[in-house]
């Protein structure tokens, strides 16, 4: 009886053993596998820069007018210039694990957005953001999603960088970057249904 449960256990293992990876995860293994260390974020920041460090890189942008104080609960607020010339604001505040910065979210809006006008829907908006970052780190974002495809975004892994963008709401585009080297993205979403 004992040796059947075992039998059973090796079997399951083996049918997931045996189950193709999903693009995600085949890219993810080849990326970490080849050991190439992607640290540049944007506007001088970078994984691993320490909180003294962002602050004063921040200070410095803001005393140039590049950076300001936003009113949303991720603090900093840019203005970038978007492909499609429409204005646009992207609010970020990164996360720091032993002081060293590993996760920075950002969310973009159109601040003239209103219901019912589809010049400025969320939809142009991932559109906007999608050829934003495509400029900012190059191509190779492609689509993930579950099986029902209710859920979706787009990503791009170089390395240990891993650039996830979804539509969060009607009126937001989400960008997350993640350093793998220090957690995973599992590890993310676990710690996103906790909160």
């Amino acid at each position: 009886m004992n040796s059947s449960k075992m039998l059973m256990g090796l079997m399951s293992l083996m049918l997931l053993a045996c189950q193709p990876k999903s693009e995600y995860q085949r890219i993810k293994e080849k990326e970490l596998a080849s050991g190439k260390m992607v640290e540049e974020l944007f506007l001088d920041l970078r994984f691993g820069m320490g909180r003294k460090e962002f602050f004063t890189t921040c200070w410095e942008h803001n005393k140039n007018g590049v950076l300001t104080n936003g009113a949303h609960y991720l603090q900093v607020q840019y203005k970038p210039v978007m492909p499609s010339g429409k204005d646009a604001l992207m609010h970020f505040y990164p996360q720091f694990e032993d002081n060293k910065l590993y996760y920075m979210p950002m969310e973009f809006s159109y601040p003239n957005w209103f219901p019912g006008n589809e010049e400025y829907s969320n939809e142009k908006l991932l559109e906007d953001v999608l050829g934003l970052l495509k400029e900012w780190y190059g191509e190779g974002f492609f689509e993930v999603a579950n099986r029902d495809r209710s859920v979706s975004a787009f990503v791009k892994i170089d390395g240990n960088r891993l650039i996830r963008v979804f539509k969060k709401n009607l009126t937001t585009i989400r960008v997350e970057m993640l350093d793998l080297r220090v957690k995973d993205l599992s590890e993310m979403n676990k710690n996103d249904e906790a909160a």
